[in-house]
């Protein structure tokens, strides 16, 4: 699975966000998710969590929301970034969802690829990322530590 994103694009998104709605958060502090959230937030980003099984619910210092459409967009502004962590094949709805919240970036985890549901995120004019990490790629492009 390479679906390599070229550094100017994940630079890019990554300069220009300031909220991430992440989808599939867990209030384990042990999963992926959850590190990558505190990872972010440690970044000056606002995370707005998304979990159905957890909605109402703190994690983090963030109101848990069932789904992207929940958020309250008056209390949050803008969601720049979705950040899915979901399978390949469960990443297309929340993909399509960012395109109805009005995202500008869709932002798929390691080992998640969905290239139909890319089709019609670029088809919408946003800009997805496939199979990356940001607490990978931000110590990388930005500059420092890859802690979380």
């Amino acid at each position: 699975m390479t679906t390599r994103a070229s550094d100017a694009l994940l630079r890019k998104i990554l300069t220009e966000t300031k909220t991430i709605a992440l989808v599939g958060a867990s209030n384990k502090p042990h999963r992926d998710s959850n590190g990558v959230m505190r990872f972010l937030q440690s970044k000056g980003y606002r995370v707005i969590p998304i979990n159905p099984g957890l909605a109402g619910q703190m994690l983090n210092g963030e109101t848990v929301y069932a789904s992207l459409k929940d958020i309250p967009q008056d209390k949050t502004g803008r969601i720049e970034m979705v950040d899915i962590f979901r399978n390949s094949a469960d990443a297309a709805a929340p993909a399509l969802e960012a395109i109805e919240i009005g995202a500008k970036f869709v932002w798929m985890q390691l080992d998640v690829v969905n290239e139909p549901a890319a089709e019609k995120v670029r088809a919408a004019g946003l800009e997805i990322v496939m199979n990356h990490c940001p607490a990978i790629e931000y110590p990388r492009l930005i500059g420092g530590s890859k802690e979380h």
